[in-house]
């Protein structure tokens, strides 16, 4: 395995989140609206329900539409893949793109050959990004070899045309250093994207895993020269935590402007949050 040093330094980051909140609120109006127009295109909409229907999922789609500001709009809806065909269908004139869990969402326990059968599925079916969960399994007990396999293969599954998005749960890893290993880990393996968490157990994302994945992807790109993203998901409700993970993205990757192709917030209840504030 490469040398992924990284040592999680709490006085470091207690000073980086500090700064990030005196910037967010010395922010102007007109700054705050900014912010949020760049949020609400960054958020992939979702409904990840147990009792998710076609009726319910044809509705949340056309409540997203509903949610378009100046001509913008959310980067995607995610739902279960036997939801795709319907959402692609209600979403079709727009440029929302559709995305799906699949490998085995939110456990990550089946065989590879099922969980890769499970991503074919949903693309046959229209989507346009993957939210794939890996087997922590392999993580936690130090199979740092089957983790880049599964995501090589995963990535292989999808192509060059469909985003993969990898899922790392890092509610369920034991230390900041095992969620920047795995973070490199899926990276190097070809993940698109590196996301949080299922939004399916207590703990989502939270400012120490976002920063790690952050200074895992940024590190990345630095030695690869590849662009990546990150989405932060799980349990995302407040504009505040929004407006936290934001700006923590555009100060750890040096962005000036975050867009859809780099940054997403997964999120069931936010969304009307954004909308409200800014068509009031």
């Amino acid at each position: 395995m490469n040398d992924y040093s990284f040592q999680f330094n709490t006085e470091f980051f207690s000073s980086l989140i500090s700064g990030i909140n005196n910037q967010i609120a010395s922010l102007s109006e007109v700054q705050q609206q900014s912010a949020l127009t760049d949020i609400l295109c960054c958020i992939d909409n979702t409904s990840l329900g147990n009792t998710d229907t076609e009726e319910s999922i044809a509705n949340f789609c056309e409540n997203t539409l509903f949610m378009t500001h100046r001509d913008s709009h959310v980067a995607s809806v995610c739902v279960y893949p036997g939801f795709v065909s319907v959402a692609k269908e209600r979403l079709r004139p727009s440029g929302i793109r559709v995305a799906s869990v699949a490998g085995a969402f939110p456990s990550g326990q089946l065989p590879i050959e099922l969980k890769l059968r499970e991503i074919e599925y949903a693309i046959s079916h229209g989507a346009d990004e993957i939210d794939y969960v890996v087997n922590r399994g392999n993580i936690v007990s130090g199979k740092y070899d089957l983790l880049y396999n599964e995501i090589a293969r995963a990535k292989a599954v999808c192509g060059q045309q469909v985003l993969l998005k990898v899922i790392l749960e890092t509610g369920e890893l034991p230390t900041p250093e095992t969620v920047y290993v795995s973070s490199r880990i899926v990276l190097d393996a070809g993940a698109d994207f590196i996301k949080t968490s299922t939004g399916k157990i207590s703990v989502g994302a939270t400012p120490e895993s976002v920063y790690t994945m952050l200074s895992a992807l940024k590190d990345f790109m630095s030695k690869s020269q590849r662009t990546v993203g990150f989405k932060a998901a799980g349990g995302i409700s407040s504009i505040s935590d929004a407006m936290l993970y934001y700006f923590m993205a555009k100060k750890i990757m040096e962005k000036e402007n975050l867009n859809y192709q780099i940054f997403r917030i997964g999120t069931s209840r936010l969304t009307v949050q954004v909308h409200k504030l800014l068509t009031k």
